[in-house]
């Protein structure tokens, strides 16, 4: 095939694409308002599943600060006149594309299989099934613990008493979308590292070298996520992302070094 006959087929993935992300997402369009009431806002009430698993916890841990769960709520304000309609469309847009993401990558996949090799078809298809598995592992964890955390601790943090949080819904459907897509993302990490090791460009002792460091920067990150100083939140958004260091590292081929045999 010419180079203009690949970008035929080529724009015919990307139009397969978008038709079934827009089929998709006007079907979430309809759904919306019962996906903002039961999924979306659900952080913002205090009977949210990860606030009632926290509170068990602290009530059976008396060393840990008690979490409270029943007084808090989050009140969302609108300031715009049209950011409503805008979000509904917006946020239908992003969430079909991750619901399509697996179809997005297979389309891909389908276009570029056709130039490979068997064995590295075999490769990629296991890529695919861990890589879909992992980012929507990551959705799920940004979900279900970083943005309630991040959201709870922001929503009650104040400069002054004199200034009341109003918190915008753009506001809220941005740090939502950002940070449930950010750790989809983060979550590819172990996939990343097993292909750079697939092509000789990350070896195993590298995890082990700069383990220290890597624990101290996840640390950092961890605490920023959940700067609420409580060790038990801080642990809780630490472990998943030390666990995919460690995920990483044992999905690269060891460093092996052959001694030279010893002359008599």
């Amino acid at each position: 095939m010419s180079f203009w006959e690949h970008l035929d087929v080529l724009r015919g993935v990307l139009i397969k694409i978008a038709v079934v992300v827009l089929l998709v997402a006007v079907g979430l369009f309809v759904a919306m308002p019962w996906l903002f009431d039961n999924v979306i806002l659900a952080p913002c009430k205090g009977d949210f599943v990860l606030y009632r698993f926290f509170a068990y916890v602290t009530r059976h841990a008396s060393f840990l600060p008690q979490f409270v769960t029943g007084d808090f709520h989050v009140e969302l304000i609108n300031i715009e006149l049209a950011s409503q309609f805008f979000i509904h469309m917006s946020t239908s847009f992003w969430m079909a594309f991750v619901l399509c993401f697996p179809i997005v990558i297979y389309l891909l996949w389908s276009f570029v299989s056709p130039g490979l090799y068997e064995n590295e078809k075999r490769g990629a298809r296991r890529s695919f099934v861990f890589g879909n598995l992992m980012f929507f592992l990551g959705v799920a964890v940004g979900y279900f613990i970083v943005f309630p955390i991040t959201l709870r601790f922001l929503a009650n943090y104040h400069v002054s008493e004199m200034v009341p949080n109003q918190i915008s819904l753009s506001s809220y459907i941005d740090t939502f979308l950002m940070l449930i897509l950010v750790m989809g993302l983060i979550f590819e990490l172990p996939l990343v590292a097993w292909l750079l090791g697939r092509i000789g460009l990350l070896k195993r002792d590298f995890f082990k070298r700069y383990r220290r460091h890597a624990i101290v920067i996840l640390l950092i990150i961890a605490a920023v996520i959940t700067p609420t100083g409580d060790p038990f939140t801080l642990m809780v958004v630490f472990l998943p992302i030390y666990l995919l260091y460690e995920l990483s590292a044992l999905l690269v081929k060891p460093t092996v070094t052959e001694s030279a045999p010893l002359e008599e």
